[in-house]
């Protein structure tokens, strides 16, 4: 199965929303409803779940047992991913820039997505970063 950095994308951003507080661990399964979404499918969640794991993008707490993913909270790095590429323009900016160089890593979209947020920072205040 191929790496779908949409979903990825989806699934941390949905992963940061859920409504949790301190000490809670959420066992989820790819077929959750916090887990759905229309365009792909139980097997294609299952997977990227397992591909956010290995990134570090989420505090493992139990991933990839039988009864689903244990989820405590996002790491710093899955803040930062969420962080740098919430905003859908900055998103499809750092996807064509990432495609125009014929391929990325986690780290480079996320750097890559840094480098757009700056830019428009510096545009938004005029202040130079």
């Amino acid at each position: 199965m191929k790496r779908d950095m949409d979903l990825v994308r989806d699934l941390v951003l949905r992963l940061e929303g859920l409504p949790m507080k301190r000490g809670d661990i959420f066992i989820i399964k790819p077929d959750d409803n916090e887990l759905k979404f229309d365009q792909y499918t139980v097997d294609q969640v299952d997977y990227h779940m397992r591909l956010i794991y290995e990134a570090g993008l989420v505090e493992d707490a139990g991933a990839g047992s039988m009864d689903g993913y244990g989820f405590e909270r996002l790491s710093w790095a899955g803040h930062d991913f969420a962080d740098s590429v919430r905003d859908n323009a900055i998103w499809a900016k750092t996807k064509l820039g990432a495609m125009a160089a014929g391929g990325f890593t986690v780290q480079l979209l996320v750097d890559l997505a840094k480098g757009f947020v700056k830019k428009q920072i510096e545009e938004r205040t005029g202040v130079k970063l």
